[in-house]
Order: C-alpha cells, then sequence, then structure tokens
C-alpha cells in the first residue's frame, strides 16, 4: 500500500513540475473556472428569478448540486481524466501502442492506467466547487448536524466512485474502438448534472439515475446536505456505485487481456 502512495506522491510531482512549466495554463485554468461558475450561478438564477421552488427545489438546495457537480468534475479533471483519456484516440496509448510502456511495469495496470496523469490547475475549479457548497450551506435553512456531514461526505465518495466505474467502463471501451473519444458521450450527459434529476421528464429521469447515473454523482449528494435524502435511496446508491465498480473493473481488464500491442 505504501508502495501505492509513493507511486501516486511520484506521478502528482511530475505532473506539477509538467503545469508549472505553462504559467499560462494557470490563467486560463483560472477563466474557464470562472466562466464555468458564473454559467452555473446564471442558469439558476434564470431558473428560480420568478418562482420560490421547482418540485421541490430552492434556490439554495439547486446552489448545492452546482457546488456538489464542480468538486466532482474538478477531481475527475484532476486525476480521472488526464489518466484514463490518455488512452482514447488516434494519439492516444491504445492506439499508439504507447500503452506496452505502462504493461512492463510491474505494478497493476488498472492503477497505472487511472492515477499516471494529474492536472493539478484542477484545484483551482476544486476551490470554486467548495466556495460555492459554502455559499449553499449558509443559505439553507436547516443547521448542518454532525451525522449530515457525515452523509454528505460518504455520499460524495460513492458519487465519486459512480464517476470513476462509468469513466473506466468507457476507457475499457476503447480497447475495442482506440479511436473513439468515449470521454465525450460521458461529457455531454455530465453537463446535465448540474441540475436536480427530478427536473427531467420521466425517461431522462430514469436513465440519469440508474443507467447513466450522473444524478447519483450530485442530486444524491446534495439531498444527503439539504436532509430530503430517503435511507433506501443511499443505499440504492451503495449497490449501486459497488456493481458498477466491479463491471467496469472486469469490462477494463478483459479489454486489457485482448490488448495487441503496436509491435505485435
Amino acid at each position: 500500500m505504501r508502495h501505492y502512495i509513493r507511486l501516486v506522491w511520484k506521478f502528482l510531482r511530475a505532473s506539477v513540475q509538467q503545469e508549472i512549466a505553462y504559467p499560462v495554463n494557470f490563467v486560463i485554468s483560472l477563466a474557464y473556472g470562472l466562466i464555468n461558475l458564473a454559467g452555473g450561478v446564471i442558469g439558476i438564477e434564470v431558473l428560480f428569478g420568478q418562482v420560490d421552488d421547482v418540485r421541490g427545489w430552492t434556490f439554495a438546495s439547486t446552489l448545492a448540486i452546482l457546488g456538489v457537480y464542480m468538486t466532482i468534475g474538478a477531481l475527475r479533471g484532476l486525476f480521472i481524466s488526464p489518466s484514463l483519456d490518455a488512452l482514447a484516440g488516434m494519439d492516444g496509448d491504445v492506439w499508439t501502442g504507447r500503452l506496452d510502456y505502462v504493461m512492463l511495469r510491474p505494478v497493476d495496470i488498472q492503477f497505472l492506467a487511472s492515477v499516471r496523469q494529474w492536472r493539478p490547475f484542477a484545484l483551482i475549479d476544486l476551490a470554486l466547487g467548495l466556495g460555492v457548497l459554502v455559499a449553499a450551506v449558509t443559505q439553507l435553512d436547516a443547521t448542518l448536524s454532525a451525522g449530515r456531514i457525515a452523509a454528505f461526505l460518504a455520499l460524495l465518495a460513492l458519487g465519486m466512485l459512480v464517476m470513476y466505474s462509468v469513466l473506466l467502463a468507457f476507457a475499457g471501451m476503447i480497447f475495442w474502438s482506440p479511436g473513439f473519444l468515449f470521454g465525450w458521450v460521458f461529457n455531454g450527459l455530465f453537463q446535465m448534472a448540474r441540475y436536480p434529476v427530478s427536473l427531467y421528464p420521466g425517461g431522462v429521469r430514469l436513465v440519469l439515475t440508474w443507467i447513466v447515473p450522473v444524478g447519483v454523482m450530485t442530486t444524491i449528494p446534495a439531498q444527503a446536505l439539504t436532509g430530503d435524502l430517503a435511507l433506501e435511496t443511499a443505499l440504492g446508491s451503495l449497490v449501486l456505485a459497488v456493481a458498477l465498480f466491479a463491471g467496469a473493473t472486469a469490462l477494463f481488464r478483459t479489454g486489457v487481456r485482448r490488448y495487441a500491442s503496436a509491435s505485435s
């Protein structure tokens, strides 16, 4: 375990050294984060400009979803996407055969494929997301208890596990279609997670909750924070997260076994 922690630290340090070589990336990341924040807040302002609540969601609780959305998106951009996205595309590791060098290392392939690249400037987005969460909490009517905070953190961790599992499954599909950018498919669906899934029509709501569960990533953790989460929903999220992780791991490892080296 300590060996893996040291590897993560070395990957992170190498990524930081690479990022700080281009200071303009900090300005670009900050500008993009602020634009994303402004777009999200303006959308909520428009939604609640004439009403106090929509299907039980208030401005403060919807702002909490935006905070969760930005926080999870930032964590995704910090290490999950940079690592897994490097596998895909015509210049990706699978198509070009660079994955050979990853597989030759005496470390678990799924671990290396998931954490070998980092984007430290995503910490800007993380700070903005946490700031939105703090702003939402200050506007909520209910007082936060230790139990509610613990439930929120647990559901947030489950949301991260679900996101990682979905992206890992897409990464597994790359071994069948190396040139296709599966991450683009997820990006379009994840954009819908910045609003409560209950605002969408029934069929779309079902898809966003249990099939491509972006609602589990954002809406359910926000419900835990606001105190509106049912126990059966939390348990269902746990079962779904574990099942998705097991299935995504199996799919990814099956893809790795069928990988044909560029030199073979």
